[in-house]
């Protein structure tokens, strides 16, 4: 009995040692998921205590500032070249062949002329100025 205890003792360091001098992708997933779950762990310990607080209060003034900017520039003329540009380079793609590449130019083009609408179905957008 004590052998046989003996044995498995030995067998576990040398895994532990064979696993901390030369890990195998195999531990080295094993390590990223217990690390991943712990961080995770924590994270939803601290949102979970935060909530519990009850005084939590979300200010969005520097998002929909953020927002407002970047809608005035995807608007403006920019959007505009946005939009001419990515139109122009989707004939080209396709008058070459590439029409994966003419597909997902003309995705761009017609997602910065509809931005707008984009973002009022999908998103809150009460803070953000029409």
């Amino acid at each position: 009995m004590i052998t046989k205890m003996k044995n498995a003792y030995v067998t576990l360091g040398q895994k532990i040692s064979a696993a901390t001098i030369a890990p195998t992708e195999k531990h080295a997933r094993l390590a990223l998921f217990v690390v991943g779950v712990a961080i995770l762990g924590l994270g939803l310990t601290q949102d979970g205590n935060a909530a519990i607080a009850g005084e939590t209060t979300y200010n969005s003034d520097r998002i929909d500032n953020a927002v407002n900017a970047i809608m005035l520039y995807l608007e403006g003329s920019f959007g505009a070249l946005i939009m001419a540009a990515s139109g122009v380079g989707a004939i080209m793609s396709a008058a070459f062949g590439q029409f994966k590449a003419a597909l997902s130019l003309m995705v761009v083009a017609v997602g910065s002329f509809i931005l707008r609408s984009l973002i009022s179905t999908f998103f809150n957008d009460t803070g953000i100025a029409p």
